[in-house]
């Protein structure tokens, strides 16, 4: 079998499994309860606008489209994992919002035309993609030239960057040329991903403030319960009693250190910019 053929049946295995971890607990939840305000805060950086043609790029449940078509934008909201479009149709329906069309679609190898949208939007969605470049040079050939881009992603040293730190050494060894997602939340790494086809390019890091945990002890279980990759991480170690009790520790220390006044407060990064040309 050549090294080519090799490539292409590992890269789809990957992507299978990343399909079927985002598949497990319940995300949809996570967007809603616990990250809901990101969507509209990245609609809002990108001064979405009624007519405009939006492309949400792993859109989960569709926090960022439903905002963006709240604003009476036309949205494409694409995922790996087309499971998560059901509660996403559902509260499309609930809020009146009939022009959000669901695709199911890679992030690395996007079913679009070049330069087809006025604005590619992701909010902590691709940054989970594993191989950054290819992710990038999607997100910005399907941006028409002028185009609105926004980002959302957690930071590498903010609390959700620490947590999949926490989780590395359970996990499963990434692959040859996957990259941590958090990498995605550093200011440096994008600008090098994007080059000179994103410009006006702006950095803005936040805290979303999370007050609906009394302990940080809930956040463990929430997310245990709740979170494909950290669901994923604990069935693997499942058989080890010992690892579970360390990871588990580790990562209430690690949400001890965050939670401040009954809330904790997760770092992410905050990029708008505009397609070059």
């Amino acid at each position: 079998m050549s090294e080519s053929v090799d490539t292409v049946a590992a890269d789809r295995a990957l992507k299978s499994a990343h399909r079927s971890m985002w598949g497990m607990g319940d995300y949809p939840a996570i967007a809603s309860e616990v990250v809901g305000e990101l969507g509209p805060v990245l609609v809002h950086a990108c001064s979405i606008s009624p007519g405009q043609r939006v492309l949400d790029i792993a859109a989960g449940s569709g926090n960022a489209s439903l905002a963006a078509a709240a604003c009476g934008a036309h949205v494409v909201a694409s995922d790996l994992t087309p499971e998560l479009f059901t509660e996403g149709r559902r509260l499309a329906a609930e809020r009146g919002l009939d022009d959000i069309e669901w695709t199911e679609a890679d992030a690395e190898a996007l079913p679009f035309a070049d330069g087809e949208f006025d604005a590619v939007l992701s909010c902590i969605g691709v940054m989970f993609a594993p191989h950054h470049r290819v992710a990038a040079d999607e997100l910005t050939r399907v941006a028409r030239p002028g185009a609105s881009i926004g980002l959302v992603n957690w930071t590498p040293t903010g609390f959700i960057g620490r947590m999949f730190a926490t989780m590395k050494p359970y996990a499963a060894p990434p692959p040859p040329g996957a990259q941590p997602p958090p990498l995605w939340g550093d200011e440096a790494h994008v600008r090098e991903l994007f080059g000179d086809r994103v410009v006006d390019l702006e950095f803005s890091t936040n805290r979303l403030a999370i007050d609906m945990f009394e302990r940080p002890a809930d956040f463990l279980e929430f997310f245990k319960a709740k979170y494909g990759p950290t669901i994923a991480v604990y069935n693997r170690i499942g058989s080890e009693p010992d690892k579970v009790h360390a990871l588990d520790e580790a990562l209430k220390d690690e949400a001890e250190e965050v939670y401040r006044g009954g809330a904790m407060e997760w770092e992410y990064l905050l990029v708008t910019g505009r397609r070059a040309g």
